[in-house]
C-alpha cells in the first residue's frame, strides 16, 4: 500500500509525535510506502519515509493549519494513495488517529461563552466536524475510551467509525534487571544520595501537564522534608511562567531528552497532576519501571495506576491542598516497595505494548477493503 501520512509538527518528544512514529516503523516493517506531509520536522528522518515540508502562511497557528491543509489537498491531488491517514483534525482524511480530546467539549464546559466567538474557535471546531461529523467516512483510531462518549456526545459519530487501540508503551521504559545500577550511576552524576528524594515530571505542555500545581505541593511539604526533595522536568517547554514558583526549591528543567528510562528508574515518585491529558502515556511507562505514580482522575490512563495499585490518583474537582496532603505521604509511606512491586507485576501480565500492531492492522484491513 501507499500511504499519506499528515501531522501538522514533527518533534521527537511529544507524545503524539512518538505514537506517529511507532505507527510509521510498523508499516515501513510492513513494506508499505509512506508520503509524510508536514508544516515542520525536527530531528533525524526514519529511513523508509519521504517527508515534505508544506509551506504555510499566517500569523497565527490556526491559520497556518488551515493553510497547510489546503496545500497537502493539493499535494494528494496529484499523486494516488490507498488511504490518507492524519494525526491530526483536518478534511480529507480516511483515518484519523485520536491523540486529542474532544475541543468541542473542552470549548464547552471549561471556557467562557466569548471564548466560542474568537476566529480560533470557529476553526478548531470546523477541523473537528470534518473527520466526526454523521456525514463523513473517516474512520478514526482511539487511545482511550472516553474519548467516544465525548465525540458522539457533540457529533453524532456513529458507533461503526471508532476502532478502539490498546496503548503502545515501548517495552524499553520495563525495569531491566541492572535498574539498581542505572538508578545508582544516575543519582551520583546528579550528586543525589539515597537520603534524597528524586521527583519528576515528563512531558511537553507545562501547563496542561500541571507543573505548577506539582511546584505548589512540593513548596507546601514541611522544611525538613522539602530540602530533601529534588524536582526533575523533563519536556520542550518554556519554563520561565513557572520561574516564580521555583523559588527555594531544588528544580532542575532539563529540556527534552532520549535517555528518559533512566530517570524513570533513578527517580522515586512521579508527579502528573494534569488539567486534562486524553491518555498520559508517563503514567504507563512510569508503572512499568516501577516508578510511584501521583496522578489525577483526567487522565486517561489514571485508572492503570488505580486498578495496578501502584500510586495514586486525585480525584475531581481537583483540590491543591489536597494534592499536598497526599505527595507528603507518598514520600513517608512505607508502601512505596509495595507500588513499585505492583507495577512491575503490571507490566508482566497486561498489553499495553501493542497499539501500533492493532492501529496498522485496522489500517491494513480499511486499505484492503477500498482496495475491492
Amino acid at each position: 500500500m501507499k500511504l499519506a501520512f499528515c501531522i501538522f509538527n514533527y518533534f521527537p518528544f511529544g507524545g503524539l509525535q512518538r505514537d506517529f512514529m511507532c505507527i510509521a516503523k510498523e508499516c515501513i516493517t510492513r513494506g508499505y510506502e509512506i508520503d509524510v506531509y508536514t508544516m515542520q520536522w525536527q530531528g533525524d528522518q526514519e529511513p523508509g519515509l519521504s517527508v515534505t515540508i508544506v509551506p504555510t502562511q499566517g500569523w497565527q497557528n490556526h491559520t497556518r493549519c488551515r493553510h497547510f491543509a489546503s496545500q497537502v489537498k493539493k499535494h494528494l491531488s496529484n499523486k494516488t494513495y490507498d488511504l490518507v491517514v492524519g494525526f491530526n483534525k483536518m478534511p480529507g482524511l480516511d483515518v484519523y488517529y485520536a491523540a486529542d480530546t474532544c475541543y468541542q467539549a473542552k470549548a464547552k464546559t471549561q471556557r467562557r461563552f466569548y471564548y466560542r466567538l474568537l476566529p480560533r474557535y470557529r476553526h478548531l471546531v470546523d477541523y473537528e466536524h470534518s473527520v466526526f461529523s454523521p456525514h463523513q467516512n473517516t474512520k478514526i483510531l482511539l487511545i482511550a475510551q472516553q474519548q467516544q462518549n465525548e465525540f458522539t456526545h457533540y457529533y453524532k459519530t456513529p458507533n461503526e467509525r471508532f476502532h478502539i487501540l490498546p496503548p503502545g508503551i515501548s517495552k524499553d521504559r520495563m525495569a531491566p534487571d541492572n535498574a539498581a545500577v542505572i538508578r545508582a550511576e544516575l543519582r551520583k552524576e546528579f550528586h543525589l544520595s539515597e537520603n534524597d528524594f528524586l521527583l519528576l515530571m515528563v512531558g511537553s505542555g507545562f501547563k496542561t501537564k500541571g507543573l505548577d500545581r506539582a511546584l505548589i505541593g512540593i513548596a507546601a511539604l514541611p522544611t525538613d522534608l522539602k530540602q530533601r526533595c529534588h524536582f526533575f522536568v523533563i519536556g520542550e517547554d518554556n519554563p520561565k511562567p513557572f520561574q516564580a514558583l521555583t523559588k527555594k526549591l531544588s528544580v532542575k528543567f532539563l529540556g527534552g531528552r532520549h535517555d528518559v528510562p533512566q530517570f524513570l528508574l533513578a527517580a522515586d515518585l512521579l508527579l502528573h497532576p494534569a488539567y486534562n491529558e486524553n491518555t498520559g502515556t508517563v503514567l504507563l511507562e512510569a508503572l512499568i519501571s516501577g516508578l510511584p505514580v501521583l496522578t489525577t482522575d483526567v487522565c486517561g490512563y489514571a485508572h492503570y495506576i488505580a486498578s495496578a495499585n501502584a500510586g495514586k490518583v486525585m480525584p475531581s474537582p481537583f483540590n491543591q491542598a489536597q494534592f499536598n496532603h497526599v505527595l507528603q505521604a507518598m514520600l513517608l509511606s512505607s508502601e512505596k516497595e509495595l507500588w513499585q512491586k505492583n507495577g512491575l507485576a503490571f507490566a508482566k501480565n497486561h498489553d499495553i505494548y501493542s497499539m501500533p500492531t492493532h492501529a496498522v492492522n485496522i489500517i491494513e484491513s480499511l486499505g484492503m477493503y477500498r482496495a475491492i
